[in-house]
């Protein structure tokens, strides 16, 4: 039972985007024509999740041991006015942020984890795979297994798994199991080894790793982003600022949000499409990985070994492989199919940020708010500097999703002069 005076800014529903897209959502494909990958889903992925990613409801109901849940992590996360950065800036709007890294596992991630991990206690199994790139998946994961009574595994792409010990000692701490990828543990990791000893991994092959894994024990796998079910989960951030933007009598002009698969901008802006056409939102993600303005949007592989189902969606090709930037969490090679439809139709823009500006962004965050943003949040905020500091868009009320803390980052201010 709730039992918190902020407890009601957490939405008793989940908002699914499908019904007010612009156009239909296109199906997953099978990439094999002598085993259905599609059918492969029904083996390792909760009954209830797949439900829900095929659903055309609006609306799902929010069981109550997962509010309650979301109440012991940290939810509501709060929304605040960005004061001293809108004096040093001189903008003469205003400026507000929503903190997903105030959740104990620092990221927006718990909030699809807690119900993917209920969903597969309720199931039986006793452990649950998943994959990470710079780890707050992963974390997430962990803590949602270790809630639920699940064994938790996760391979961590390998690049980030040196990069971020710390990501690996709070895994261990919530009783996960952390592996780098590629790794000897799969049959494709092994071929991926063997081509390449040194192979700095990527999410797609950590992504097939996990699955294989999952297959070869009956276990549950854990969707991380890009399928819409987990979209729908994180739409408590949206719901939860409309929330607090009524509160403080507020319309946003801007709504700003950093993208990997897009799973966090996913569910801060949808929530606010539905008879909105007026406020601007925008996209940000790594220059270093240019999905929106050099991807093609087709079908394409979730993962490098094409394991799981193909879909429609803005992609670098699932055999992309980006280079070694700190921000983890935006290597990814393709966009969610819900979120791609929005960008190719005009009503989400995007923006590419590099990783120098992606820096300097963050330590002016930290010197004006105090908050050490993780990087990829620092896109979303280099982004609205760009917005703000154009002086179109004087006097405009901004919102930006920081959809992590970087506690467990600050090698990249180490790295970076």
């Amino acid at each position: 039972m709730l039992h918190s005076q902020s407890a009601e800014i957490i939405p008793s529903r989940w908002y699914n985007v499908v019904p007010d897209l612009p156009e239909p959502l296109p199906p997953p494909r099978s990439g094999s024509e002598e085993k259905s990958s599609i059918e492969l889903l029904n083996s390792i992925i909760p009954a209830e999740m797949l439900r829900q990613e095929f659903t055309f409801n609006r609306y799902e109901r929010i069981p109550d041991e997962i509010r309650e849940q979301y109440l012991q992590v940290g939810r509501p996360t709060p929304l605040v006015r960005a004061v001293n950065l809108e004096r040093v800036l001189g903008f003469s709007g205003k400026i507000f942020y929503k903190f997903e890294g105030a959740t104990v596992t620092g990221s927006h991630k718990i909030n699809t984890a807690l119900p993917q991990a209920f969903y597969a206690a309720q199931e039986g199994v006793p452990e649950i795979v998943t994959e990470t790139g710079a780890g707050q998946w992963g974390t997430a994961t962990s803590m949602a297994g270790a809630i639920n009574g699940l064994r938790t595994t996760v391979f961590m792409v390998k690049v980030s798994y040196n990069q971020k010990p710390g990501r690996k000692t709070v895994m261990g701490l919530y009783d996960g199991t952390v592996i780098a990828s590629p790794s000897d543990k799969t049959d494709f990791g092994r071929r991926v080894l063997r081509e390449k000893p040194d192979h700095p991994g990527s999410l797609g092959i950590a992504i097939s790793e996990a699955v294989e894994y999952a297959i070869s024990n009956g276990y549950r796998y854990m969707l991380g982003s890009v399928m819409n079910s987990v979209l729908t989960h994180q739409s408590v951030i949206g719901q939860e600022t409309i929330a607090q933007l009524e509160m403080l009598g507020e319309t946003p002009d801007a709504l700003i949000g950093c993208v990997g698969g897009g799973s966090n901008f996913g569910g801060f802006v949808f929530p606010f499409i539905p008879g909105n056409r007026e406020t601007e939102m925008i996209a940000s993600t790594a220059l270093e990985v240019p999905k929106f303005s050099k991807g093609e949007y087709r079908y394409d592989f979730i993962d490098s070994a094409g394991i799981l189902p193909m879909l429609r969606m803005f992609s670098l090709g699932s055999d992309f492989v980006p280079g070694k930037i700190y921000a983890g969490g935006l290597r990814y090679h393709g966009s969610a199919p819900s979120l791609s439809i929005l960008i190719r139709n005009g009503r989400i823009k995007t923006d590419e940020v590099g990783e120098e500006e992606v820096i300097t962004a963050l330590k002016l965050f930290a010197r004006t708010q105090g908050v050490v943003a993780a990087p990829e949040s620092g896109h979303a905020i280099a982004s609205a500097l760009r917005y703000v500091r154009n002086p179109d868009n004087a006097g405009k009320t901004v919102v930006i999703n920081v959809s992590g803390h970087g506690y467990l980052d600050l090698g990249i201010f180490g790295e970076k002069k």
